[in-house]
């Protein structure tokens, strides 16, 4: 009974802390910067003064030598996708871990929806782990933050590109698919081009500040916490360093250029500030995108 008492006090502090920044900072920017994804063609109409010019059906204005528009109606229910990085990477963290700070950002989402929308939950590691399809309502969200908080793995390592391929097959529906990971993956290209096509999606990047810059400390012993290897390195090396930093620089600028090339929207999340402030920085940018 402990254990159960225990699974809840972590759940409803969780449920109070996202309460209070989704009532107070995000919730109006994540639906007024999401509004119009969960839509379905309707018909196709003259042109009128004041209409979009972006929903112009050009093949029909060519067919009749006049503007027509599409019109969309939007759908009732709205399927949120929440895919989760569980791998041992996730695990670490200076300040927190970066599981811990994912978890939060997932349970943002979840109250910004509140009970109106369809959510699921897929947790990967090399593989889909876990798959909870899109369901509605309170009982619901908290399974699915019970399985957030609780969830042991079984893989170590991560394959986004298996683990996307699997999404591709088993979503038919189109919706929001939220991806939080902190991308110590392989090419993922593909398939995440895939998904882009049929589904609006955000790549939430978890970040640590010691996987991009190291402090001087002398020797240390470092450990993938994926694969288990270990390496001795010189902190005290100034220009060991600066080569790192160089390179995790290099890596972040690489994946923020390929997300910008494939048009999906990316939010960084580093482990040691306030997790809500990216949020709603991004929440607040892409509503006044739409």
């Amino acid at each position: 009974m402990s254990g159960v008492r225990e699974v809840l006090k972590n759940i409803r502090r969780l449920e109070v802390a996202t309460d209070r920044l989704v009532e107070g900072l995000i919730s109006g920017n994540y639906r007024s910067a999401f509004r119009g994804r969960g839509i379905e063609f309707s018909e196709v109409r003259e042109y009128r003064p004041g209409d979009d010019i972006r929903a112009i059906d050009w093949k029909v204005t060519a067919r009749f030598n006049a503007p027509f528009v599409k019109e969309f109606v939007e759908e009732r229910d709205l399927n949120v996708y929440i895919v989760f990085d569980v791998s041992g990477s996730t695990e670490f963290g200076s300040q927190r871990s970066k599981r811990e700070v994912g978890t939060e950002v997932a349970s943002i989402m979840f109250s910004a929806l509140g009970n109106n929308d369809n959510v699921a939950l897929a947790l990967f590691t090399d593989s889909v782990e876990r798959f909870i399809p899109p369901r509605k309502g309170r009982r619901h969200v908290l399974y699915l933050l019970r399985e957030l908080i609780y969830f042991e793995p079984e893989g170590r390592g991560t394959d986004m590109e298996n683990s996307l391929m699997y999404l591709n097959r088993i979503i038919k529906r189109r919706g929001i698919v939220f991806i939080i990971t902190d991308c110590l993956s392989g090419d993922f290209e593909r398939p995440l081009q895939i998904l882009r096509k049929r589904h609006d999606v955000v790549l939430v990047h978890l970040l640590d500040a010691r996987e991009e810059e190291l402090p001087d400390v002398g020797y240390v012993l470092l450990e993938d916490s994926e694969t288990g290897e270990q390496v001795v390195v010189d902190t005290g090396d100034r220009g060991f360093r600066e080569a790192y930093k160089v390179q995790a620089r290099k890596r972040r600028m690489a994946l923020l250029e390929k997300m910008r090339r494939l048009k999906v929207d990316m939010v960084e999340v580093g482990t040691g500030e306030p997790f809500h402030v990216p949020l709603r920085r991004f929440f607040a940018a892409r509503a006044r995108r739409r």
